[in-house]
């Protein structure tokens, strides 16, 4: 299959060593320095070097902020049977600006980034594929996801919007918490050094990557909850309540066996 990548990121560069091998892959950004070290596949800087390449799927992985509007700007110089796919983390509005297309498409979110992965060996990772999609789309991410072992989910808009504000804000909310509260530790604890090291891990993310995960809709409902759980915790320490904080941290233990 040709295949057009949008966007020679952090994802954008993976899929397109991950894809190269197997498929005729094109990649596309207007900063020529992000090409600089993309081998194996072709290296394009215009719109118009997109329509001469004639993708069968053009995969769009540029920053959630600006993944619709260069959708916009691209749709123009594509062949109309070409399947328009995004990786976004957050999918708000994307149902709405595809059904007026009246395009086929295909929307996917790899649930792993290189930052943390170890991409040689993705089998503990998990992908998430859009039922809403086109089922050509849908086998053809089904095949791929495969080959690399992710294990593999489908859901619908909402629900994958409603399952990345549990899975990813929860945790991306208390440790950038834990970092603001952070000051030099002379003989940091076990504990305190794994905290750091995912605080770290995370800040060094794409900084609109964590923009697009906090602002997800279903992000302030999962914060309200931290905010209550921190406050219970709280009283219950401003009143040594041996037994309510035994009670608090049995609750919790359950939550987390198995």
């Amino acid at each position: 299959m040709k295949i057009c990548v949008l966007g020679a990121g952090k994802m954008g560069t993976w899929l397109t060593d991950a894809l190269c091998l197997q498929h005729e892959v094109a990649v596309y950004d207007s900063n020529k320095e992000r090409l600089r070290y993309v081998f194996n596949t072709q290296r394009l800087t215009t719109f118009e070097e997109i329509r001469e390449f004639a993708p069968e799927l053009l995969i769009n992985c540029v920053t959630l902020k600006y993944t619709i509007q260069t959708f916009k700007e691209v749709l123009p110089y594509l062949p109309e049977s070409c399947i328009l796919s995004d990786i976004a983390s957050v999918k708000t509005g994307f149902h709405e600006f595809y059904k007026s297309t009246g395009r086929r498409f295909v929307s996917t979110h790899p649930m792993f980034g290189p930052t943390f992965a170890n991409l040689k060996d993705l089998s503990e990772h998990h992908a998430i594929i859009i039922t809403e999609s086109d089922h050509l789309g849908k086998a053809f991410f089904k095949d791929f996801f495969g080959s690399l072992k992710l294990n593999i989910h489908q859901y619908s808009f909402d629900e994958h919007d409603e399952t990345i504000a549990y899975s990813l804000s929860i945790p991306f909310s208390s440790t950038l918490v834990f970092a603001a509260c952070m000051k030099k530790q002379d003989a940091p604890g076990t504990t305190f050094r794994k905290h750091m090291d995912i605080a770290k891990g995370l800040l060094s993310e794409d900084d609109y990557l964590l923009t697009e995960i906090l602002f997800n809709p279903y992000t302030v409902g999962q914060v309200e909850m931290i905010r209550k759980e921190l406050k219970d915790l709280l009283e219950l320490i401003n009143a040594r309540d041996t037994d309510g904080l035994l009670t608090f941290i049995n609750r919790v233990r359950k939550n987390v066996e198995g």
